[in-house]
Formats: C-alpha cells, structure tokens, sequence
C-alpha cells in the first residue's frame, strides 16, 4: 500500500503560502494576506493539503454558522426543532493549487471537512457553502449532495447525519 501524496494540516506559520495559485485571485489573496488574522481573532480553521512535504496543494476553511430555519426546504424544515435557527458549520473557502487540480483533491478536501464537522463534540446540523458560481462550484457541491436553499441556489448544505464517515487509522492523510 502506497504513502498518501498529501498530509491535512492546520495552517501554520512554517508554510510558504506565496506560491499558491488556484486561478482565483480573490481565494489566492485570501490565502496571502487574511486568514492568518481570520485564525488570530478565532473567526476561521484552516487545513491545507501538503504535499512533498511542506508544499500547500489545497486549502479549504471551516467556521461557525447559523441558518434560518425558514431558509431550509420545507421537507428538511419540518423535521427540525422550530428554533429561528439551526447550527451549522461553514466552509468559506475551498481551493485547489493548479498544479494538483484534476487529481481529485478538492473533492478529498471536503471529504476531510465533513470528517471534521461529523466528530466535531459541538452539535451543528449540516455543512453549509456559498458557491462561487453555478456552472462549478455549485454544481461540484451538488455532485457530492448538497442540496440548495430555499430561493438561494449558490447556498447549499449537506446534513451531517447523511454523511457516511470512514474509520480513519489515527493518520490524516488524503
């Protein structure tokens, strides 16, 4: 059985963030310039894909959340308690290097976030995102079954009680 090419990590001071390149300038420059400060004020989580080492493949960001019971599809809506808002856990950003793209990775980076979420000891209902656009993004989270807010077809959650977790071996590797 072969090494995993990329290990999961919190972020943290010892990676060079300046040679990522997603193609997407706005997740790119967050990746340089805020989520250092995100981390320092406990308003974000970030993981990275490593790989060779101490090269960042991947990134994705994980926070807390709430939403409007009203905003969840009425079939959802009815099985919950009638509190104003359910708990859920965000992620805010999702990206993928363009040198390691097409390898499955982003898809292994939410696998990763949704084993977070489910062993997290603090209850939250569902993993929610708010895709970028329509034509991937959205349809990348559809794929892997979330499902869209009531009138917000870029805000899709998956509930965490419908993810079927794999006993991991203590390693976090993808």
């Amino acid at each position: 059985m072969s090494r995993a090419p990329f290990l999961v990590a919190p972020l943290d001071a010892a990676h060079d963030r300046t040679a990522f390149n997603s193609g997407s300038e706005p997740l790119d420059r967050y990746l340089r310039e805020v989520v250092t400060q995100d981390i320092r004020r406990r308003v974000t989580a970030c993981f990275m894909a490593l790989a060779g080492g101490q090269r960042i493949a991947g990134y994705y960001t994980l926070a807390s959340a709430s939403l409007l019971l009203a905003d969840l599809p009425a079939t959802t809506a009815k099985k919950l308690p009638r509190y104003p808002t359910v708990p859920v856990i965000r992620m805010g950003r999702l990206a993928v290097d363009q040198a390691f793209k097409g390898q499955g990775l982003g898809g292994a980076l939410l696998a990763d976030a949704l084993d977070r979420a489910t062993r997290s000891e603090i209850a939250a209902y569902a993993l929610m995102v708010d895709a970028k656009d329509e034509v991937v993004a959205a349809a990348f989270y559809r794929h892997h079954g979330f499902v869209a807010l009531s009138g917000l077809p870029l805000t899709l959650f998956l509930p965490l009680a419908t993810v079927n977790r794999v006993p991991k071996n203590g390693h976090q590797s993808l």
